[in-house]
């Protein structure tokens, strides 16, 4: 129960998706193809991988080895051997029975109707070629005729038989209480050891028997003889009453309502089980950690406030250490594989980041062991704009005659952009150097700002200041 719990808990809504549409798939699978050989043999893969599951578990590496074989060999067959069945499954049916219909519930077929109207069409001496279909799927063996999907009657029957409807001589298939398609081609039998008053419907009824359960009803043209047939069996019948009851036993005599409650049941044991079991897939596949690895990750940030600058960081990229399945492991990209710092509530200044495995967005069944450092320092700075005053950068020296009585800048400050911790600690902003061993009178010059990288001017901001200075006699 923990561990179902535990299961629930670790699982993200892409998971809950990922497993809703893999068991929809399976369950679609199973509608589609149930009673069929394909069917049959799809089980069988699955009771495989069943088994070598549990031979990994118990370390038997050859039993293991071998039943992997086995599945791929099966996957083949299915594909190769059963590709007109799996064909007809898809040409009898619509787009919208494969993706989302659920197949009719089949309604038991009027045998009495059916067996009465048989036997008059023998008597009238009226040729018939009436097909109940078992489990197996006839599509894929049956050249398909005209879809008709009318309502069984004494008086349908009679109308499709009759000698001058164009339909007369091919097969009808009856499924449930309705005839599904009529002038259907039967493949014809190759045995030699059939009667020679066998016509070609007896022998097309023989050839449909011998590769599908189907039970095939055969009226004579000639003879007037009812016949049925069933595997290698004919059956020549003579009674209504016996007619019926092969009928009912094909078809098994049940109600209605008793058939609707076994179909919804089964369907929904089959979309349970479909759950369960790649659910069991999905957990084992992605839970696994049988490979340990390391990786190296660089570390990104993100949520930065408009103007905020990481300045300095101890470490750009951290070692990764973790573990899951093999085939998950490779598909593990280094180059999106990264580390994420969230500066959505930081400090201006000295930060120190602890990393954990909420910083790293690792796919689903890959575990984070160990992080390499576990913690980052980041100095973080704001861009701002500030104000300072201007002063003249004087060099060399004056004539001893000469005194510099008064200096006017103007402007007398200058905008000045950069990082706040840097602009803290600047009083005044200097020009470029300004030689005063050349100045004999008063006068003006001009001069440039001097701006330290990666301090600038602001934008709008003149690069040159006007210096007005006043010299006077000592």
């Amino acid at each position: 129960m923990e561990t179902i719990f535990s299961f629930i808990q670790n699982l993200r809504w892409q998971d809950f998706i990922d497993i809703v549409i893999n068991s929809y798939i399976l369950f679609r699978i199973y509608v589609l193809f149930q009673g069929t050989t394909t069917f049959r043999v799809m089980m069988g893969i699955t009771g495989l991988l069943f088994f070598q599951q549990i031979a990994v578990y118990l370390g038997l590496v050859v039993t293991s080895w071998l039943i992997q074989g086995i599945m791929t060999v099966a996957a083949i067959i299915i594909i190769v051997i059963f590709q007109n069945e799996i064909r007809g499954v898809f040409q009898a049916t619509n787009w919208k029975n494969i993706l989302w219909g659920i197949p009719t519930i089949s309604r038991v077929a009027p045998a009495e109707t059916i067996v009465k109207t048989i036997f008059e069409l023998a008597e009238k001496k009226i040729g018939a070629l009436i097909v109940f279909p078992g489990r197996e799927n006839l599509y894929s063996v049956v050249q398909r005729g005209i879809p008709w999907q009318g309502r069984v009657s004494r008086e349908m029957l009679k109308t499709i038989f009759w000698h001058n409807n164009p339909v007369h001589d091919g097969a009808i298939i009856i499924e449930g209480d309705r005839i599904s398609e009529v002038a259907c081609i039967l493949p014809l039998s190759e045995r030699k050891d059939l009667p020679s008053h066998f016509g070609t419907r007896h022998r097309a009824a023989a050839g449909l028997a011998e590769v599908s359960d189907a039970l095939i009803v055969v009226v004579s043209e000639e003879r007037g003889s009812v016949t049925i047939v069933k595997g290698a069996t004919f059956k020549t019948i003579k009674r209504e009453r016996d007619l019926n009851h092969y009928i009912d036993m094909h078809l098994g005599k049940k109600k209605v309502t008793g058939i609707v409650r076994k179909e919804t049941f089964q369907l929904s044991i089959a979309a349970l089980l479909s759950i369960i079991f790649i659910a069991s897939i999905w957990s084992n596949f992605l839970r696994r950690s049988d490979t340990l690895i390391n990786m190296e990750a660089p570390i990104q940030f993100k949520n930065r406030q408009p103007g905020m600058e990481v300045v300095q960081v101890s470490t750009n990229n951290v070692q990764l250490q973790i573990s899951g399945s093999t085939a998950l492991l490779r598909s593990v990209s280094s180059t999106k594989l990264y580390v994420e710092i969230n500066l959505e509530n930081v400090n201006i200044g000295e930060n120190t980041f602890n990393l954990t495995s909420k910083n790293i967005q690792l796919p689903p069944g890959i575990t984070l062991n160990q992080i390499s450092p576990s913690k980052v320092d980041a100095l973080i700075d704001s861009i701002v704009t500030k104000d300072f005053p201007v002063q003249v950068d004087w060099v060399g020296k004056m004539p001893p005659n000469l005194l510099l009585s008064s200096v006017q800048v103007m402007p007398p400050t200058v905008r000045i952009s950069g990082r706040s911790l840097r602009l803290k600690d600047i009083k005044t902003i200097y020009t470029k150097r300004v030689p005063i061993d050349i100045v004999e009178k008063s006068g003006i010059i001009f001069a440039g700002i001097a701006v330290e990288t990666p301090l600038k001017l602001a934008s709008g901001q003149n690069e040159t200041v006007k210096i007005q200075y006043r010299v006077s006699e000592r």
